[in-house]
């Protein structure tokens, strides 16, 4: 493996925001030498992705389109007393697909199955006492945890499955919530591939974050059952344990990250406080890092700085939502919450995903007689006083 002994930005982890930010930078600035450090064999890992269409601008959906591997022209939610279609296209991108887009464009700035030691302001230490040493450092590796922030979890196992017979699905379930209600709010998503294969996902809005395989596995196979499809292949199996915010001290919590180094993705609060969506912001912060003309590592680290706060505040409405779901309703009781958000209409419900409702949605989604109690929906209104609490909780049980 060669390995560069100096680059102008080294970034150390090569996921979803890892990746799309080296790809940018190689694509726009050539001049600019990128070592992109990633300790699995492949760009990616093994996940899915996937967003609305109405989440990202004309300009950004031109250049990802190269990674999607999978449009619909439409997307269905299901509840209990609820179902709908809306005609908002959806996408999806298959960390084998990153891969195969991203890594020839890096070449030998990419640098695979290395394993980071240290992340400085200067460089990267990786095992073996090897060192890149370069003008700016990204940290791309991932959520880390932190008591600035107060969070929920989405889990969930997915599995990858081919059918005996066609599935009938000619568009992405992005929320059946009609299924038995267990540890949180629960669905199955499922993206059909092609006729006979589709990603079927178990998802739970818990309040914990450990996964119980088993029974995800088991709410897969359930599930399959009851839709009458026969599965006849697991293909391949993703899980994961994504973050949902409730609160927090954006500015307490950078502080933590190593001086001199820009954040990403995950590492940077950069996802949809409520519904965990990170495509959109690792795209944004993408093109916002090629398009600076000063890529020294203190501007960098104070442009993503900067980003992430901005970003962080103006989503407060997004967290006060969460605060609900997640300590105003019942765990059981948390779909009536969705099922009431998507009986709205489609305009509205594409802002929110894209994070740019205005007052009026903001009215129109808390109006009228609220899914949950409203003594307890008044309890999560502080996010100040409800960070401090749910400190004061941690601590306890620590």
């Amino acid at each position: 493996m060669s390995i560069p002994n100096r680059v102008d930005i080294a970034i150390a982890g090569g996921g979803l925001s890892g990746a799309l930010i080296a790809y940018r930078l190689r694509l726009l600035r050539p001049d600019v030498s990128v070592a992109l450090v990633e300790q699995g064999a492949s760009l990616g890992g093994n996940h899915t992705w996937s967003f609305h269409e109405a989440d990202v601008s004309p300009e950004t959906r031109e250049w990802l389109s190269a990674f999607v591997c999978r449009r619909w022209e439409r997307q269905a939610v299901i509840f209990p007393n609820y179902h709908r279609v809306l005609e908002t296209p959806y996408c999806s991108i298959s960390s084998s697909r990153l891969h195969d887009v991203a890594a020839p464009r890096l070449g030998d700035g990419l640098v695979l199955n290395a394993d980071i030691e240290e992340v400085m302001a200067d460089g990267l230490r990786l095992a073996g006492e090897r060192v890149i040493n370069a003008g700016a450092v990204i940290d791309a590796r991932g959520a880390r945890q932190s008591d600035r922030l107060a969070l929920g979890f989405q889990k969930f196992i997915g599995q990858e499955l081919e059918f005996t017979a066609p599935h009938g699905l000619d568009a992405p379930v992005i929320m059946d919530a009609s299924v038995p209600q267990e540890d949180g709010y629960r669905f199955l998503y499922v993206l059909p591939f092609t006729e006979k294969t589709a990603l079927v996902e178990d998802t739970r809005y818990a309040d914990g974050a450990s996964l119980d395989r088993e029974a995800l596995r088991k709410g897969v196979a359930d599930y399959c059952a009851s839709r009458g499809w026969t599965i006849s292949k697991v293909l391949r199996e993703e899980e994961g344990v994504l973050p949902i915010a409730l609160a927090g001290d954006i500015e307490a919590f950078l502080d933590e990250s190593e001086a001199g180094v820009a954040p990403a993705g995950m590492r940077a609060a950069l996802f949809h406080p409520l519904t965990g969506y990170s495509l959109p912001d690792a795209a944004a912060l993408a093109e916002l890092i090629a398009a600076q003309e000063d890529l020294s590592g203190p501007a960098l680290a104070r442009l993503v700085r900067d980003h992430s706060v901005s970003l962080w505040r103006r989503r407060g409405f997004y967290r006060l939502l969460s605060r609900m779901l997640f300590s105003a309703a019942e765990p059981d009781q948390r779909y009536k919450v969705l099922q009431r958000f998507y009986s709205l209409p489609q305009p509205l419900i594409e802002r929110f995903y894209a994070g740019e409702t205005h007052l009026g949605d903001r009215a129109r989604i808390l109006a009228g007689k609220p899914p949950v109690p409203v003594s307890r929906a008044l309890g999560c209104l502080g996010e100040a006083k409800y960070l401090k609490r749910a400190m004061g909780a941690e601590r306890q049980e620590a």
